[in-house]
């Protein structure tokens, strides 16, 4: 991607896991980022196309660090995993998918599609870990990975939103029980 294009992309980003995405314009990047309004329709002639690169580039980073963690134990991978959603905490912001969802309806067709591409493949991660991690007994839990999975993630957005209200400290403690809950007897 082109210089201007990375910063487009990166300040959407930012502003959808803040503010949301239906709450930003292209105003909003282009004021900041000192350019006309024309060079980011040039790159994205609809906010969906600049929303679908957004949540692609997420992904991109999603397989990327998986792709390193993938060596590490199971019960380590998920403290990885933990530690992003810490990462997103400290910084006030919300997950690309947590964002996503409230307005999920009113987004185009093939941005929808994006969204439950990421979010299928973040939840097969997740099963496909904790099915591992049980194997080897270094992850312990009750009932079908995929509804495991699907708590955590769940669990894991809930803190971010909480922690906004509540601050650092909802974060803190809902992670330290989720790992305590799977990696503990």
């Amino acid at each position: 991607m082109s210089e201007t294009k990375d910063k487009i992309v990166a300040l959407a980003d930012q502003l959808v896991r803040t503010k949301g995405f239906n709450a930003f314009s292209y105003k909003d990047i282009s004021a900041p980022l000192e350019i006309k309004n024309a060079a980011i329709h040039y790159h994205f002639p609809a906010k969906a196309d600049l929303g679908v690169e957004v949540v692609d580039q997420e992904m991109i980073k999603f397989h990327t660090q998986t792709n390193r963690w993938k060596n590490l134990p199971e019960n380590e991978q998920l403290k990885k995993l933990t530690d992003v959603f810490r990462r997103h905490s400290r910084e006030g912001n919300i997950c690309l998918m947590g964002s996503l969802a409230p307005d999920f309806d009113t987004l185009e067709p093939a941005m929808q599609a994006k969204v439950q591409e990421m979010a299928a493949g973040i939840v097969n991660w997740l099963t496909q870990c904790l099915e591992q991690g049980r194997k080897k007994k270094l992850i312990h839990f009750k009932g079908a990975a995929n509804a495991r999975a699907l708590i955590i993630i769940s669990n894991l957005q809930a803190s971010l939103l909480l922690s906004r209200v509540m601050g650092p400290s909802a974060f803190r403690l809902i992670a330290e029980q989720l790992m305590d809950d799977l990696c503990h007897k």
